[in-house]
């Protein structure tokens, strides 16, 4: 609490005005551009890896950037990310979703180790609320890491995108250079663009081009941010050699 006190005085003395300065202009048409699923990992700081501002986005955090399918629900409005998506997407009429992944993450590595039936038991699931929501939520993660494994990583992978009908291939960390949870990571960053899909009150904006799901990876240990181009079907860095050709994949697809 001494750094959060300090802190606070800190910014207080330097920040502080141009925030409210900040906030006061946005006040009575905040235009924010995407609703942006993360993990609540600490070293995950989405604000200052996108460069973005007070207005810019609604963050929606937890465990594992994890946005549960509505299979899971008989009632779609008893959880927290779907009345997220709700308030963002339809009250607040926001064209973009992103989720985004990041290496060493704490609750997929997790998540690698509850492949180990014992080790996923109930009744250790009971014990533990952390792996009781990994388990509830990411089984279609498990089974395409699986799946990708049984066949040394070299196959690709179908992924639902906004419609039933509409699907995209994504080959994961073809060139072998990330971990084993990292490409389990990756998987279950595209899972949930499946699973955002499968809410009915996004189902006529998802159809009619007017929402846009999209993914991202960040890699903690080296600060590169990668974007899932279905284009080249896998994570691209976004750098100087690749930023235009991204952009004029996001142009064509999404505009």
């Amino acid at each position: 609490m001494d750094k959060l006190l300090k802190g606070i005085m800190k910014y207080r003395a330097t920040v502080r005005e141009t925030m409210v300065q900040q906030f006061v202009k946005v006040k009575d048409s905040p235009t924010p551009k995407a609703v942006f699923f993360t993990c609540i990992d600490s070293r995950m700081l989405p604000t200052r890896f996108t460069q973005t501002n007070v207005g810019d986005m609604f963050i929606i955090r937890n465990a594992g950037n994890i946005v549960p399918h509505s299979q899971h629900f008989s009632d779609e409005q008893n959880t927290n990310e779907p009345a997220a998506l709700e308030l963002g997407c339809v009250v607040n009429d926001i064209r973009h979703i992103i989720v985004c992944g990041h290496s060493d993450c704490k609750a997929i590595n997790l998540l690698y180790k509850l492949r180990d039936p014992q080790f996923a038991s109930q009744e250790n699931r009971r014990l533990s609320p952390l792996r009781s929501w990994l388990c509830s939520h990411c089984t279609a993660s498990i089974e395409k890491f699986n799946d990708l494994a049984n066949h040394d990583f070299d196959k690709p992978l179908l992924f639902q995108a906004e419609t039933p009908l509409r699907k995209f291939v994504a080959y994961i960390d073809s060139e072998k250079k990330f971990s084993i949870e990292d490409r389990l990571s990756q998987i279950n960053t595209l899972q949930q663009l499946q699973n955002i899909a499968s809410y009915g009150f996004l189902k006529k904006r998802l159809e009619q081009n007017q929402l846009h799901i999209h993914a991202l990876w960040f890699d903690i240990y080296t600060g590169e941010i990668y974007y899932f181009s279905r284009g080249a079907k896998k994570f691209v860095k976004i750098d100087e050699t690749n930023f235009k050709s991204l952009f004029e994949e996001v142009v064509r697809y999404y505009s």
